[in-house]
């Protein structure tokens, strides 16, 4: 299992074998006080124990507590991170908490709070990040973009394949108190084509549903259907607590899930026999998701 950069925001997963079993998280804020480290520890072990990749949408980082920021507070900046070097430190911290997970940690995505520290602090943490774990863990870790691809080939004993490829964007908007960012899958559908996943964070909800969409088949000149996965995942910083006070409370916000999605793969090769007695075999995608 390799993740290879085609473009700046579009990656190639390869994989062998009879499926494949990826950890979809984003909204990590993982430096953070109210970061759920124990949940968030919890979910990347189990990635490790079952030989799972972890992809990672953005807001790896919080990082609101840096020299000019209107958001910082003495209550909001773990004790360790609380140096004049603010910004090392964090990411120097991280690339030692996420090495055990070396062989699994595969692609990371921007967040707004990642690019608001480039234009603000002209500072990438997630390039320092990516560049200071690959050469201390002599791993392949990739760096997306705010959005962009992935696409994952996986060869099975058949010989046979096919890609199945997933859309990815960080999120925009706050999410709604009713919509809860879903009618933002829909605004995706009407722009964004040719995926079979669409993946969005952000707005700290989680949820799977399935769009089917009809298609022309140029090549058969028939109509035909096909799922498209849209996938929201949530967020390891828990900022409701029992309701007691503080930004998240003051604005009005619900509790928030937390969390991601493990996402299963599989390949089903089909074989459809004519009347004449010829076959034509194919591949289709066993697509499993669940909440983590």
């Amino acid at each position: 299992m390799i993740v290879t950069r085609n473009a700046a925001n579009i990656h190639t997963l390869n994989y062998t074998g009879d499926e494949l079993n990826l950890l979809l998280i984003s909204d990590l804020h993982w430096d953070n006080p109210k970061c759920d480290r124990d949940l968030l520890k919890r979910h990347l072990d189990a990635a490790k124990a079952k030989g799972a990749g972890i992809i990672v949408n953005g807001d790896f980082f919080c990082l609101m507590q840096g020299k000019g920021d209107p958001r910082k507070s003495k209550d909001d900046i773990r004790p360790e991170h609380n140096k004049g070097n603010y910004l090392q430190a964090v990411v120097e911290d991280a690339v030692e908490w996420f090495s055990p997970y070396k062989d699994n940690l595969l692609l990371i995505g921007y967040g707004n709070h990642e690019t608001m520290i480039i234009k603000h602090m002209e500072f990438d943490p997630l390039q320092m990040f990516q560049s200071i774990y690959n050469y201390k863990n002599q791993s392949n870790l990739q760096l997306g973009g705010y959005g962009g691809t992935l696409k994952v080939v996986g060869k099975i004993r058949s010989g046979l394949h096919r890609a199945f490829v997933i859309h990815y964007y960080h999120g925009s908007g706050g999410g709604g108190p009713v919509t809860k960012g879903v009618i933002q899958d829909q605004r995706i559908m009407a722009f964004v084509e040719g995926y079979d996943l669409t993946w969005q964070g952000h707005v700290h909800e989680l949820y799977h549903h399935v769009n089917m969409v009809q298609y022309f088949n140029r090549t058969q000149d028939i109509i035909q259907q096909r799922r498209v996965h849209q996938v929201r995942t949530s967020t390891y910083k828990e900022e409701y607590g029992a309701g007691e006070g503080g930004y998240h409370i003051e604005k009005g916000r619900p509790p928030k899930p937390l969390g991601g999605y493990w996402l299963n793969l599989q390949q089903e090769r089909l074989r459809k026999i004519e009347d004449n007695g010829k076959h034509h075999d194919r591949t289709e995608w066993v697509v499993k998701l669940h909440t983590t």
